[in-house]
């Protein structure tokens, strides 16, 4: 009998638990709210402490058609304002994927602000962390190193090298890990232009740093041996170290002001504002490391899908390949320039596809204020705000037929419109967005040109989490042409 009534309360309280983040969500957004009633987004946020976790994993990691995730709640709760109330990642949240709502938060960069978890880990000076007039004022300085024409035809120029070389090696051995071989040779590239590391052991420990840095940074805050936020710091001093040494170095060079910019660290040093500031040592170890974290996986996935989508598509290769041969024969020159990449329509048409494509940054993630008003409902401040880039890039209502990869639909002028957003919005726009770009069609260009290669497996599952990739890494078979 004691077991029935048990189970009885036990079964009544079931829709008392589904319902409880609700109630408590909705209740202290009211008490806490300027508005008389807090009109939350329509959705649900799931069981108390875990939240719709559950869900997300469901579709992201198991049945892995990340894009029903939204589908799903559009199906329950309807389209509406282009938005949904949950709670992910122990947050109570608002998840924004139509156009117009994802416009409406990079627009109002005061209500809606970047705030990285485990700050410290990317540099509390850094570039992703600070805000207002300070990030205005790095922000142009890392600018001018990086995407401005003179930084881009010297990054061109230094990077090709090691293209090249790779290309080959690869080729010897005819059959590669993609993700693999592009991660090698992007750290090299960055650790070259960055402060002139040279292929070696100081790039071996900077590769093995970061990786562990980058698994930290959503990782549980208890800095204890053992944990990965607690290695991911220690990582971070290590990485730190090896460049403060070197610029360090720099500062006691008495012909400093007169040596030529070589990297990026020279830039960070020479620059100055309108007012003639330069940045600390401080705010120029915290960027470089921030830029390194933030380039070095996205540029490597990036490289590794176009290898990837150019072997499921030959007639795309095919016209991307007759593109650059044409380049090439009317070169005497090797190596490729940035004002000419830029030139090549079908090539960057290629590069826009893929980043499109690859949803390499599938969310972006802001924090509320302050209580923010939008098509009559409130997102309460303090709430996390995941702006759902994917999405954008993955609703037939935005391109047609958009899981094929067709560079022909950049005819139109889609760059412009607010469905492309692979590089974020507003003023916290992809810093490095030209380079981005510019890197791989200099590596379009010496792979198309010289190599032709063939997937291992043409049908490897893909994972979504922690970023889209074929369970293989993109395996290849490579050899000359």
């Amino acid at each position: 009998m004691t077991v029935a009534i048990w189970l009885s309360v036990a079964l009544g309280l079931l829709p008392l638990l589904w319902w409880w983040n609700d109630i408590w969500y909705r209740l202290t957004a009211s008490f806490r709210s300027s508005y008389a009633v807090a009109k939350l987004p329509p959705g649900h946020m799931g069981l108390p402490i875990i939240g719709e976790m559950f869900t997300f994993l469901w579709y992201f990691k198991f049945l892995r058609r990340p894009d029903d995730y939204i589908n799903s709640k559009r199906n329950k709760h309807g389209d509406g304002i282009g938005m949904y109330r949950t709670h992910l990642f122990g947050y109570p949240s608002v998840i924004v994927y139509s156009p117009a709502a994802n416009k409406f938060v990079f627009r109002h960069e005061e209500s809606f602000i970047l705030e990285w978890p485990n700050v410290e880990l990317i540099g509390k000076n850094s570039l992703s962390a600070v805000h207002g007039k300070a990030h205005t004022r790095i922000r142009s300085l890392v600018s001018r190193s990086l995407n401005q024409p003179d930084a881009l035809r010297r990054i061109t120029i230094f990077v090709q090298p090691r293209i090249i070389s790779a290309l080959k090696s690869w080729a010897e051995r005819r059959t590669i890990n993609s993700y693999k071989e592009i991660k090698k040779v992007t750290l090299e590239n960055m650790g070259m232009y960055f402060a002139s590391f040279e292929p070696g052991p100081t790039i071996d420990k900077l590769d093995e740093y970061f990786h562990r840095l980058l698994a930290g940074v959503r990782s549980y805050r208890l800095n204890i041996p053992g944990f990965a936020y607690h290695h991911a710091l220690q990582c971070r001093k290590k990485a730190v170290a090896i460049f403060k040494k070197e610029l360090e170095k720099r500062n006691n060079d008495e012909d400093r002001s007169t040596r030529p910019i070589n990297d990026l660290m020279d830039g960070l040093m020479k620059l100055k504002d309108e007012e003639g500031g330069q940045l600390s040592d401080n705010e120029i170890l915290d960027n470089i490391v921030n830029i390194l974290a933030a380039g070095y996986e996205t540029t490597t996935l990036s490289t590794m899908w176009v290898i990837y989508f150019l072997a499921k598509y030959p007639k795309v290769l095919q016209k991307l390949r007759d593109e650059n041969v044409s380049l090439k024969k009317s070169k005497n020159e090797e190596f490729v320039t940035s004002d000419e990449m830029l030139k090549m329509k079908y090539t960057m048409k290629v590069v826009d596809e893929t980043i499109r494509l690859a949803n390499v940054a599938a969310i972006v993630f802001r924090t509320t204020t302050k209580d923010v008003q939008y098509e009559g409902y409130i997102i309460p401040k303090g709430w996390k705000v995941m702006l759902w880039i994917r999405y954008l890039h993955t609703n037939p209502d935005n391109f047609d037929d958009p899981l094929s990869f067709n560079p022909d639909r950049w005819d139109a002028p889609i760059s412009a419109s607010e469905t492309y957003r692979v590089f974020g919005g507003g003023s916290r726009t992809c810093v490095g967005n030209m380079l981005a770009r510019v890197q791989l069609a200099v590596f379009l260009h010496h792979l198309s040109t010289e190599y032709k290669w063939e997937l291992v497996n043409p049908d490897a599952k893909i994972k979504y989490l922690s970023h889209p990739k074929p369970e293989d890494g993109v395996e290849i078979v490579i050899q000359e042409l």
